[in-house]
């Protein structure tokens, strides 16, 4: 070893080095701080493909070594999307006018601040080239246009043709890429990357780089000086860099003090702080594999990465990305509001994929699945009737259009009944039924009769529906607030 590498002991040449380094004020915190060094390319002859961590044929192992980094999120976070390019990976491809709808759906979703700042777009077929003029010509500055190319002169054409002023550039960065898929070595997938990239600048084209991988890749010896080397050619062109750091298959944990290169807060640290990438310059773009893609993206946040890249309900290769209405929550919560976005937008969204797309959100998906506040236990009724809150995580009425409901089955009870009827006719205050009305219990009556008769399956709102029409007559009641005892 000849110099420091934190993720490695010191020798003794290498602790003398350290010493000898300057000592400068670090203009953020006012501490006093060693000069970082300056990571060269570990031009190594054989993939490193961490073993250790990544046995194939058992699973993955999480190993700590307790080496904490702080906090650091930047005060101006937001959200990017890749419904069109991730999103479309996994599903049918969306028409053209499927594209277009829901580019207009999120852009009203980001609000006027202009939350979720990019969608970006396939350009190899005719249709995908179709819809990025047609979503460009909306003139909305937010989502901005933008598209994925490989690391490839002829796709470059593509995004020169369009007029586009940013890209995205797939930069494979672990040694399973650059050995096994590209046959190459680092020195040559970097110097390849580099070329592409000056291209592009050359243009005028702002590049985002889609570090792919990078949870299975050599940070300090490969993922650093690449960073180094992409923030001298922004420093030489004076045209922005945007690092995007794609946990790829969805190794990245959000533990504190676990090892690189499965630490995402080690990783969004190291591009910031020793590969010198502004935040403002750094996004996380993540995958669900481990279930892990909502926390690691806002672990990413939290770390000093502004930028977090999502999709559509998770939609995405595999088990999905970070799905984007989730992010929106995300940000609420650490924030303390939503900066101008528009919630009930993501109700919108949803039925329009039930509805015009055909596309089936799972039932218990949260914020936008069909039973994401409906309860069926009689406890719970029970105590939504008297107080909402005590079972509903905010009041999804006001922001998204879906109020707390009670699904009617052999478990829901008198106040589960109760409830429905309210959510359904919309009574609140003095004129709410309560548990001892006696339609709700005719209507329990006729429920636990269907369920005594071998029934399986939730009531329907069109049989409760009848049901309360049958039993009101029968009560001889018009008005269901005048049959409380």
């Amino acid at each position: 070893m000849t110099d420091y590498n934190p993720e490695m002991l010191y020798s003794d040449d290498s602790a003398e080095m350290f010493t000898n380094r300057p000592v400068t004020m670090n203009e953020h915190n006012n501490l006093l701080q060693i000069e970082e060094h300056m990571y060269i390319l570990d031009d190594v002859k054989k993939p490193n493909v961490f073993r250790n961590m990544f046995p194939y044929s058992e699973i993955p192992k999480i190993p700590f070594n307790d080496r904490i980094v702080p906090h650091n999120m930047p005060k101006n976070i937001w959200i990017t999307d890749t419904t069109f390019r991730d999103g479309q990976q996994s599903r049918a491809p969306y028409t053209t006018e499927q594209i277009v709808t829901i580019y207009d759906y999120l852009h009203r979703l980001g609000g006027p601040n202009g939350m979720i700042k990019q969608s970006e777009f396939f350009l190899y077929s005719k249709k995908d080239r179709d819809a990025v003029y047609k979503c460009m010509e909306r003139g909305y500055k937010f989502p901005e246009v933008t598209s994925w190319i490989r690391a490839s002169k002829d796709d470059f054409k593509l995004v020169k043709e369009i007029g586009m002023p940013e890209t995205g550039i797939l930069v494979s960065c672990s040694d399973y890429h650059i050995f096994l898929k590209l046959k190459m070595t680092r020195k040559q997938a970097m110097e390849h990357y580099l070329s592409v990239i000056r291209d592009c600048l050359d243009e005028g084209i702002s590049v985002r780089c889609h570090l792919e991988d990078i949870t299975r890749a050599d940070i300090y010896g490969y993922v650093v000086p690449f960073c180094l080397e992409l923030m001298k050619l922004m420093d030489e062109y004076k045209i922005p860099i945007k690092i995007r750091a794609c946990d790829t298959m969805g190794y990245g944990v959000n533990y504190s003090g676990a090892v690189i290169p499965r630490s995402v807060q080690g990783i969004i640290y190291a591009i910031h702080t020793h590969g010198g990438v502004p935040s403002e310059l750094i996004e996380w773009h993540g995958h669900n594999d481990f279930y892990k893609a909502v926390v690691n993206s806002t672990t990413a946040w939290l770390y000093g990465c502004s930028g977090v890249n999502t999709s559509l309900f998770g939609i995405g290769e595999r088990t999905g990305n970070t799905p984007l209405e989730a992010m929106v929550f995300e940000y609420a919560q650490l924030k303390g509001d939503l900066n101008g976005m528009d919630t009930t937008v993501i109700t919108e969204l949803a039925e329009y994929y039930e509805k015009e797309i055909g596309y089936h959100i799972p039932d218990r998906t949260p914020f936008v699945g069909k039973n994401f506040n409906v309860t069926r236990a009689g406890i719970h009724a029970d105590g939504l009737l008297k107080n909402e809150e005590i079972y509903n995580i905010f009041d999804t009425e006001k922001f998204l259009k879906r109020p707390v409901i009670c699904a009617i089955s052999n478990t829901s009870g008198l106040a589960g009944i109760a409830h429905w009827i309210n959510t359904k006719f919309k009574l609140t205050g003095d004129q709410a039924i309560d548990k001892n009305c006696e339609l709700v219990k005719a209507i329990k009556a006729w429920v636990d009769e269907e369920y005594a008769n071998g029934r399986v399956t939730v009531m329907t709102d069109g049989e409760l529906m009848t049901a309360i029409e049958k039993f009101s007559k029968e009560l001889g009641v018009e008005d269901l607030c005048k049959i409380t005892i």
